[in-house]
């Protein structure tokens, strides 16, 4: 018996709609990596992209718990000396709620080619409005 590695045939993409609204941001986030990875077919590969296509609606929507809007920070740098800049989340989710999903949900796939493969998948909008209509989207229930 030979053990099956999927064939790019052999792949079929669906496209999954998400509803964010009153979900908690990580949660959201990890669940939409599972699929894009494709965790959540038999056909799983780790080193294949055998993920679906997600839209993720309602992402200003989305809930941080405790006190991360306060203290949680983003962090990037300009490259200059004494460059490193932080946002708090609380202006984040107010200014880019769709940044702060997709930020969170690439940093859960792998690096690399692939990771950036999988993340193209990815399509992520702050209301409940999406261009995608054409693709037929389901609509998947988070656990």
């Amino acid at each position: 018996m030979n053990t099956f590695m999927p064939k790019a045939a052999d792949i079929e993409r669906k496209w999954y709609v998400v509803d964010a609204e009153g979900q908690v941001l990580g949660r959201v986030a990890s669940q939409v990596a599972n699929i894009l990875r494709g965790k959540n077919k038999p056909i799983y590969t780790p080193h294949t992209d055998t993920g679906d296509f997600v839209i993720v609606i309602n992402a200003a929507k989305l809930v941080l718990t405790g006190k991360k809007l306060d203290q949680k920070k983003y962090y990037h740098h300009s490259g200059y000396a004494g460059g490193l800049k932080e946002t708090k989340y609380r202006r984040l989710m107010a200014e880019k709620p769709e940044f702060a999903l997709r930020h969170a949900v690439v940093g859960m796939l792998p690096k690399g080619p692939l990771g950036r493969q999988m993340a193209k998948k990815l399509k992520v909008y702050a209301g409940a409005e999406h261009e995608h209509e054409a693709q037929k989207p389901e609509k998947y229930e988070l656990i």
